[in-house]
């Protein structure tokens, strides 16, 4: 049988999607947006055709072609994008067994299948191109999300520990808990907030809170335990960074005799997001998502 001959933009498609995934099932199944791009550019061949600005719009020719036929890899159930980040699904691990053109192909049955099942009056072509409506529009909404996500990234980054910790106390006042106690600036003692049910701390579970703004920084599991060991009865952890956790530290979280709760940035900014319109106007202002949603794009 002879092979398909693909088109240059669904071959470029073919190979960088299936390099990101691949990718994304090294990392352990998932990858922040913002470091697609960086990770094409920096590990798969591209030509000088792929390169280059092209449109009306002049977006380079592989970004184009990725976030074009990256809808179809949403509709096969191979990645799942939330939240400013790539999810590698189980039946997308599973197609890596095979070749990149036939997951190309699956991926694009699957899509042309979801078509035919969800009809519009306009046909969508089979190459990103001016006609091509639908897979543009979710293109760009795509790109907004990232852009909006980095915005507030941003936003957080340029926070001092302590405002940051503000931010932290703010987002459980507006899950309805009581925070009394916010450390104030001075040595860290290593609990930063408490958190009560009710306004005098009887009712327990009682939460001890430590944040870490250190948005660059993989906190590891000495961390966690030494979090753990302060907690008595009546006590719960919670651990809140700006960063990331490494795999020993998440261990550590799930393998304590104690409850400890790790927050990480991301799960931050999506948590911020969910509990905003419950929030006073002033613990609002600390991270004004109207404002600032946008601004991924500018220095």
């Amino acid at each position: 049988m002879a092979k398909e001959q693909f088109s240059r933009t669904k071959a470029c498609a073919t190979k960088t999607l299936y390099a990101v995934m691949k990718e994304m099932s090294r990392r352990g199944g998932s990858m922040p947006a913002k470091e697609l791009y960086p990770f094409v550019n920096d590990n798969v061949e591209l030509t000088d055709w792929e390169k280059e600005p092209a449109g009306k719009m002049k977006y380079i020719r592989w970004t184009n072609s990725f976030q074009f036929y990256s809808i179809d890899y949403q509709k096969a159930g191979f990645i799942v994008k939330k939240n400013g980040n790539w999810y590698l699904t189980p039946e997308g691990e599973a197609v890596l067994k095979k070749k990149p053109e036939e997951v190309m192909n699956i991926a694009n049955a699957a899509y042309h299948e979801w078509r035919r099942l969800n009809p519009k009056e306009e046909s969508i072509e089979e190459e990103p191109n001016d006609e091509t409506a639908e897979k543009d529009n979710a293109m760009n909404l795509d790109l907004l999300e990232s852009d909006a996500r980095a915005g507030i990234r941003q936003y957080i980054v340029s926070k001092s520990p302590y405002e940051f910790q503000d931010m932290v106390a703010a987002l459980l006042r507006a899950m309805k808990y009581y925070t009394p106690f916010v450390a104030p600036k001075g040595k860290d003692g290593g609990i930063d907030i408490i958190a009560y049910l009710d306004p005098l701390g009887a009712q327990t579970p009682r939460i001890k809170v430590q944040v870490k703004h250190k948005p660059d920084t993989s906190i590891g599991a000495a961390d966690v335990r030494a979090l753990s060991g302060v907690l008595k009865a009546g006590d719960i952890a919670l651990f809140v960074t700006s960063g990331s956790y490494s795999a020993d530290a998440r261990n550590a979280a799930s393998g304590s005799d104690k409850f400890v709760r790790l927050i990480d940035g991301d799960e931050f900014i999506e948590m911020w997001q969910e509990y905003y319109d419950k929030m006073t106007d002033d613990d609002k202002n600390m991270l004004p998502l109207k404002r600032i949603s946008f601004l991924g794009n500018n220095d």
